[in-house]
């Protein structure tokens, strides 16, 4: 059981207003003949974001009010919560009105998450009065500053912070509403010499770690194949159009990962962040996502309806027709309604969510079935398909779709085994991973001259990209 202990009075921090995580539309890749299609994309991006942007991320240094109202309306007013982990945990609070909180008989009430969901469950079994008494931790507010102490934790678990006083439970509603207590709380857990500094709770530990390393690989790789890849994409030829889709998909991952480092660095020392940087990651993040989205399914579709109808594709683009464009930019926008509905209702400050909302379950559904639809698609081209050469193309670029589809449904039923504290991180770390590897596959595939050569000059029907008969024997790579 977790026992008060003193500690003394921590350093002040700068406070933010609590609000919801950020969430962000997307933007989507070019062609010759995809322009169109592609605009009416760019379009609906820019009027997503002009009608709605983020607010910044929730941070860990809170300030608000303390409002005898709001805590009788509700039972208890909710403050926010945080997982803590370790020995040593701190909650700080600081208020300015001490004679307005003693008044009152300001309390602070602390409760596991598992003990309040059972009393969220009990319903009407329970007085208002016995639910606060069944706080884990309670805590009078009559001083400037109080520290509260959180320690033998057996293991990281999430705990809910309520405000209430002697008006919470009935008791004076006459005089309710007096005046508010303006607060700034800190949540903080240990630190490695056990130092209670630490603005990560046990559910975003590690993360800062992990977009530093991230962006090292992505400057590393840049580094060595920039230069390469650039002249690939500036010669041109029957690639040309797939490779920019998705060095820009690419581009955007990498900008992401920038921007929720830079959050993460600041978050670290002030438990606020940067919480423009924290849209913009977001924003990158789901830009990137239909952006990929729309090249594998016109990609699929395109090579799926053009060999049904044994027509000649033209030059120097994917094969695309007016039903495969119709029904990847349907997919689109379907995933992106899905998207903001998340966003909307998720409240955890990653790029990647659990999928405990009907929109999130709904994703994971659109995922699924986008995946088995692109899969026996290219299982039927492959299955008639004599060439081992063109098999081989195929393949590829089915097990980079598959694994880009299904990555993150898989991970989010993985993360089942695991506890609720690591859930979104390992479906977070996951999926990036998940989706650098596959973006590895198919740059591998596209970037593969003499395969896609020797393909594209036994046919040029199935194949994503071809070139005029003038052309055949010059490439342009």
């Amino acid at each position: 059981m977790p026992v008060l202990l003193p500690t003394s009075p921590s350093p002040a921090s700068q406070a933010v207003d609590v609000g919801p995580r950020p969430q962000a539309v997307r933007g989507w890749g070019v062609g010759t003949e995809q322009e169109a299609g592609m605009g009416g994309l760019r379009l609906l991006a820019v009027a997503l974001t002009c009608c709605w942007w983020p607010p910044g991320c929730q941070g860990k240094t809170l300030r608000g009010s303390f409002s005898s109202a709001a805590a009788r309306d509700a039972q208890g007013q909710s403050i926010g919560h945080f997982e803590f982990h370790g020995d040593h945990a701190l909650l700080c609070v600081r208020i300015n009105n001490i004679a307005v909180a003693v008044g009152k008989e300001a309390k602070l009430y602390l409760f596991q998450a598992q003990e309040w969901l059972k009393l969220q469950e009990g319903g009407p079994e329970y007085s208002c009065s016995e639910k606060l008494s069944k706080a884990q931790l309670t805590m009078a507010v009559n001083q400037t500053e109080h520290n509260l102490t959180v320690s033998q934790i057996p293991y990281p678990q999430k705990w809910h912070v309520f405000y209430a006083d002697k008006y919470t439970c009935g008791e004076g509603n006459e005089d309710s509403q007096v005046e508010e207590i303006p607060f700034e709380m800190m949540l903080l857990n240990p630190d490695a010499e056990g130092n209670p500094f630490d603005h990560f709770s046990a559910g975003e530990s590690g993360l800062h770690e992990f977009f530093f390393l991230l962006i090292l690989v992505y400057f590393v790789t840049a580094c060595i194949y920039a230069q390469s890849l650039w002249q690939a994409i500036k010669k041109g030829g029957p690639m040309h159009m797939v490779l920019k889709v998705v060095t820009t998909a690419l581009l955007l991952q990498a900008g992401s990962a920038f921007a929720n480092y830079i959050h993460f660095s600041s978050y670290s020392k002030d438990g606020i962040g940067v919480p423009f940087m924290g849209s913009l990651a977001e924003f990158f993040d789901i830009a990137s996502q239909i952006q990929m989205l729309y090249l594998l399914l016109s990609l699929c579709m395109g090579w799926t309806i053009v060999r049904m109808k044994k027509s000649q594709s033209r030059p120097l683009q994917w094969d695309s027709t007016p039903a495969s464009t119709g029904i990847a930019v349907f997919m689109v926008i379907t995933q992106s309604i899905l998207l903001l509905w998340e966003q909307f209702e998720e409240t955890s400050s990653h790029s990647h969510h659990s999928h405990h909302s009907l929109a999130g379950i709904l994703l994971i559904i659109l995922r699924i079935c986008l995946a088995l639809s692109l899969g026996c698609g290219l299982y039927q081209i492959i299955i008639v398909e004599r060439s081992t050469l063109k098999r081989e193309f195929y393949i590829t670029f089915a097990k980079g779709c598959i694994l880009w589809f299904l990555c993150h449904p898989g991970l989010a039923c993985i993360s089942i085994i695991f506890d609720d504290y690591q859930r979104d991180k390992v479906i977070t770390i996951g999926v990036i991973l998940c989706q650098s590897v596959a973006m590895v596959v198919l740059y591998r595939l596209f970037l593969s001259h003499s395969l896609y050569w020797e393909v594209s000059s036994l046919s040029s029907v199935t194949l994503p990209l071809t070139i005029s008969s003038g052309h055949k024997t010059r490439p342009h790579f």
